[in-house]
């Protein structure tokens, strides 16, 4: 039997990204200390993405975790007609495996998103492993949803128009801050997840077949999970939110896959079980790339309709829960 070589996939914008990655001897994320990681990490984020977009209003707050922390988060506010009320808000997570990446990192994709979806985005610095292990980011990204309800109408904001979003890691969070927020009774208008990590162990069919050479690279997941969980704790929904009890009630969903990303399987999977729990999905999966892409909106175009999907999604969302004062 004949099996495709998994490259072949790629879009040719796509291979040139991976041949010029290839070139420039770039050091795997797991062949470094976690903070020399984030320095590379940040150094690299804007190598790819799309320039910032101007927004209206750019605001740094500290929001206040449950262990007497305090954490950074940056609001930006897009431009909106005078007498359009205050915006909706989406929580955004940044990715990086819960070792690397920050606000500064996805501040290009918040702005992007923010002035497409004509909504606010609040990006949140949860804290970082190995320094704070799992689930320190997970009550980090649940607390800053608390402080969000509480905080909106004195930041200008639509409190009862409210979304969590995320990236890789982030995405996983966002998809477990969902699942909290429906046992709070807190309704949200929407989960928006770029391919979330979903599972305890990587072992579906698509981790074997892009494991390597694909941008995440399997010694990497291993890498990023060493540092942030425990493996007796892999099996707690919080961690691999396939394994959540039910999703009954939980908010509708936007899910944005890579077709050559070892998450996809999950990805998919985590749709599967949303819609058999009767919650809307919207899924979809951009042909050829790679995870990450959505940063990549310089040279990959998939990037850029992700955004617009994503925003659309954002738009149709926010305007399907209403105004009323929140609960």
């Amino acid at each position: 039997m004949t099996h495709t070589n998994p490259r072949q996939l790629l879009t040719p914008a796509m291979r040139g990204v991976l041949d010029r990655m290839a070139r420039a001897g770039r050091p795997p994320l797991h062949a470094l200390t976690p903070a020399h990681a984030r320095a590379f990490y940040e150094a690299g984020a804007s190598v790819l993405d799309i320039p910032p977009h101007h927004v209206a209003r750019v605001q740094h707050v500290r929001v206040p975790a449950r262990d007497g922390a305090w954490l950074h988060a940056e609001l930006v506010v897009p431009h909106r007609a005078g007498d359009a009320g205050p915006p909706p808000v989406l929580l955004y997570l940044h990715g990086g495996g819960f070792v690397v990446g920050s606000v500064h990192t996805h501040a290009a994709l918040c702005r992007h998103v923010a002035h497409l979806a004509g909504c606010a985005v609040l990006s949140l610095d949860y804290r970082l492993a190995p320094e704070h292990r799992f689930p320190t980011a997970v009550n980090d990204a649940f607390d800053a949803l608390a402080w969000l309800r509480a905080t909106a109408a004195a930041l200008g904001l639509d409190g009862a128009r409210i979304a969590v979003g995320g990236d890789s890691a982030g995405g996983t969070l966002a998809a477990v801050t969902a699942l909290q927020a429906r046992d709070a009774g807190w309704p949200l208008a929407l989960q928006l997840l770029f391919y979330p990590g979903c599972t305890a162990w990587p072992e579906t069919p698509s981790h074997r077949r892009f494991g390597h050479g694909f941008v995440l690279e399997a010694e990497t997941i291993q890498w990023f999970f060493r540092h942030y969980i425990d493996d007796a704790q892999r099996t707690d929904w919080r961690f691999a939110p396939l394994l959540a009890p039910d999703f009954d009630g939980v908010a509708p969903a936007w899910i944005g896959l890579a077709e050559c990303d070892p998450l996809v399987d999950e990805g998919v999977q985590l749709a599967d079980a949303l819609r058999m729990a009767g919650v809307p999905v919207d899924l979809e999966i951009y042909r050829g790339v790679t995870h990450e892409f959505i940063k990549m909106g310089r040279l990959i175009p998939q990037a850029l309709q992700a955004h617009q999907d994503a925003a659309r999604a954002l738009r149709r969302a926010f305007g399907a829960t209403g105004t009323a004062a929140a609960p």
